[in-house]
């Protein structure tokens, strides 16, 4: 049992060290662990801590409870989960330190409360930072998440991915914080108050870029988007400036995998589409202060401009209210049928000297005998690749792509080195490995890895043509003038 408490010694020094752990609770704290892993006594010889990583020490506390036989050890998630929640502060103390800091900056806040978060071992940033992930010639950020698994079930963003028991509702409810039954003992979150109504903050455990997290609407309440939407998201980027927000379209296939809560999602990242230039420029009549146009992008986007949030949410309205209208049966879009409502926008804003900046992308979920998995979603033919909801980040211009693809492409580098045919199993990559080996006529391992990934960001770019509801920005203009009152400027 002594490597058990020595392991326990070290964990309990990084706390004081690390997560503010107090010498008053050092004892108390220590207690707690030692019923977690099923001791019963102390051994211990009051190790400190040596500067290792929090994955490592909690490596070493599995390890020596399997080779003490300890039951514990046969659910290692769950036992460091625990663990580390017995160290660090309580939600209530973390709030409180996070108000202190945002009594200095917004931003020092958030940056304290994600440096917290990975030290908690909450935020797994040693493994995000292992994913590979590249910046493409075309702009688009390409990422390979070997972290989370593949999510391929609109079904579960429906229900919120609610489990059975019904406690907490769904998995992003502020009632999961400390939660057991959910692996959450170590999920702290901040309150916010947006347009009057209680809302939270919590970081992301696995994020797809710098700071990735989520603000929570505190009720159970299922998605949607509409004048308040965006006037939540400009008051949120009013108190945190250095961070972008934004929400996604509230239907299944084409927004999120949580649709049941309302929730928005930001970080502190610039997203490829936030750079994208207007390439058409274009005004409203009663709205001269404000500056709009379409998008230089693949998908659909409307971005407008200006220093008043009422005003900008007023011209956001009118466009929603067109778009969600619309219907055009010859470019396959059908705002509405006997199954329901198919169009919706995901809005997400920046805060700039310029004042706010929205862009609306226009998104519709309407499927097909061709297309059964979405008119507007990404093709068959790249589904290989990427067959889960193209949503909010994707639709930026940030791609998540699943971990199966760091063994398959691999095999593919291979192949294309070797000159080999592509085996039974991959046939579902029979155009994309075809359209690699078009690119030369030999390879070797550095030009097999240079044309995989040149591949994967032409599919990524193809995949955002295929949910773009107007195939060109002058058709996307012209909607915008026909049916929502705009001029060009």
């Amino acid at each position: 049992m002594r490597e058990v408490c020595d392991a326990i010694d070290r964990l309990v020094a990084y706390a004081r060290a690390k997560l503010g752990l107090s010498e008053r609770n050092e004892t108390y704290a220590r207690n707690t662990v030692l019923d977690l892993v099923g001791l019963d006594s102390y051994e211990g010889s009051g190790q400190a801590y040596d500067g290792r990583s929090v994955s490592v020490l909690l490596k070493e506390l599995v390890t020596a409870c399997e080779k003490a036989n300890l039951p514990s050890a046969e659910n290692a998630e769950r036992l460091t989960d625990s663990v580390m929640g017995a160290l660090m502060l309580s939600p209530e103390a973390v709030e409180d330190a996070f108000a202190a800091h945002m009594a200095v900056s917004s931003a020092e806040a958030t940056e304290w409360l994600y440096s917290y978060s990975v030290r908690s071992d909450y935020v797994k940033k040693e493994k995000l930072d292992a994913n590979p992930r590249f910046t493409a010639e075309n702009g688009l950020i390409v990422t390979i998440n070997c972290a989370k698994p593949e999510f391929r079930d609109p079904k579960k963003a429906a229900s919120g991915n609610s489990v059975k028991g019904g406690y907490p509702k769904c998995t992003i409810c502020r009632e999961n914080e400390g939660f057991f039954g959910r692996n959450k003992r170590t999920l702290r979150t901040v309150s916010l108050e947006l347009c009057g109504e209680r809302w939270f903050w919590q970081f992301s455990p696995y994020g797809y870029f710098h700071e990735h997290g989520i603000a929570v609407n505190e009720t159970h309440t299922p998605m949607h988007v509409d004048r308040g939407t965006f006037l939540k998201l400009m008051e949120f980027v009013d108190t945190f400036p250095h961070y972008f927000i934004g929400c996604n379209a509230a239907l299944p296939r084409i927004g999120g995998s949580v649709l049941a809560h309302d929730h928005f999602q930001g970080g502190g990242e610039t997203l490829p589409l936030h750079r994208a230039p207007v390439s058409i420029a274009l005004r409203h009549p009663d709205f001269p202060d404000l500056s709009a146009g379409v998008v230089d992008w693949f998908g659909t986007a409307v971005r407008i401009s200006g220093e008043n949030a009422q005003r900008v949410a007023d011209l956001c309205e009118v466009i929603r209210k067109a778009w969600c209208s619309y219907s055009d049966a010859a470019r396959g879009i059908i705002a509405e049928d006997e199954e329901g409502v198919h169009s919706a926008v995901s809005p997400t804003v920046v805060k700039t000297p310029r004042g706010y900046e929205m862009n609306l992308i226009l998104r519709n979920n309407i499927t097909s005998e061709t297309y059964p998995d979405g008119v507007f979603h990404a093709h068959p033919e790249f589904h290989v690749i990427k067959k889960e909801s193209i949503g909010l980040i994707e639709a930026q211009g940030l791609f998540i792509l699943p971990g199966r693809l760091v063994e398959e492409l691999a095999d593919l580098e291979a192949l294309l080195v070797s000159g080999g045919e592509l085996p039974e199993k991959y046939a579902d990559y029979s155009m994309i490995f075809g359209e690699m080996k078009a690119m030369r006529p030999s390879f070797n391992k550095e030009t097999a890895h240079e044309a995989v990934k040149k591949e994967l960001a032409s599919v990524c770019e193809r995949i955002l043509l295929n949910t773009a509801v107007f195939k060109t920005q002058k058709e996307t203009a012209q909607f915008l003038i026909e049916k929502a009152g705009f001029i060009h400027d």
